[in-house]
């Protein structure tokens, strides 16, 4: 039995240079060697921020659950978006946060707590104190009594140092007062997510690393975000053009 010869398909000319061009310039390189990061870049950890999962709980947005994928506190501020992608913290915008609160630590920004310099098992101690303005200040005195003056502040103390040890162990320039923290009526602290210690009568309190501390909230959603915004506002007009549409036709029916 004869055997037909093989019928030969020609291809357009536009197709060949595609088959000719080598396969593997279509793979994709998804593993690509991760960039040196400067030594400069990763800020050093503080009292109140001292490791990975400290800073992921104090930023919210239940970040906390992704710690045990970050290693350390070098690949929390060495890794790109494609790494963290790989080490499973999805979706995108926890991602996008993430590196937005990296960014702001890194420039020295923080939220509340974070100028703390003395914090055990993350809790630090705050305390009331009243420190004379300086001599040679200009109000030093007051006019009437002669008496020196004195500034009240919320500062931050070692865990059980005596009012009056602290006072007078230093200047009125060594007190660093604590960001957020004031001082409402004659000796009370007032602050967010400070909790008053008994029997100081206001004077003291104890700030605790909390999650969300440092969260920014997310925006409302106004007509289905961003994405969506045009179209649902499109279909919007679209529908009260056609309710107009059909009260004008009702009206002309009834006085026709």
């Amino acid at each position: 039995m004869a055997i037909r010869n093989a019928t030969a398909v020609s291809l357009p000319s536009f197709l060949l240079p595609s088959l000719l061009r080598p396969q593997h310039q279509h793979v994709r390189h998804l593993h690509r060697k991760a960039k040196l990061v400067p030594a400069s870049d990763i800020p050093p950890s503080t009292p109140f921020v001292p490791d990975s999962k400290t800073f992921l709980t104090l930023i919210g947005r239940n970040l906390s659950r992704h710690a045990a994928k970050i290693p350390g506190w070098q690949e929390l501020f060495s890794y790109s978006s494609q790494q963290f992608r790989e080490a499973g913290v999805e979706p995108a915008r926890d991602r996008r946060y993430l590196l937005w609160w990296r960014d702001r630590f890194r420039k020295g920004i923080h939220g509340i707590g974070g100028d703390l310099k003395h914090v055990i098992d993350s809790t630090a101690q705050l305390r009331l104190v009243e420190v004379p303005l300086p001599e040679d200040a200009s109000n030093a005195f007051s006019p009437t009594t002669g008496l020196r003056r004195v500034r009240k502040m919320v500062v931050n103390v070692p865990p059980d140092t005596q009012e009056q040890e602290q006072e007078q162990s230093l200047k009125y320039e060594e007190f660093q007062p604590v960001e957020g923290m004031k001082v409402r009526g004659a000796h009370s602290i007032v602050g967010p997510y400070i909790q008053p210690v008994k029997g100081t009568a206001g004077r003291a309190a104890i700030l605790k690393v909390q999650e969300r501390m440092w969260e920014e909230r997310r925006g409302m959603k106004v007509d289905g975000g961003e994405r969506k915004r045009k179209m649902v506002r499109r279909h919007r007009e679209l529908e009260r053009i056609k309710e107009t549409g059909d009260d004008e036709r009702r009206s002309m029916g009834r006085y026709g």
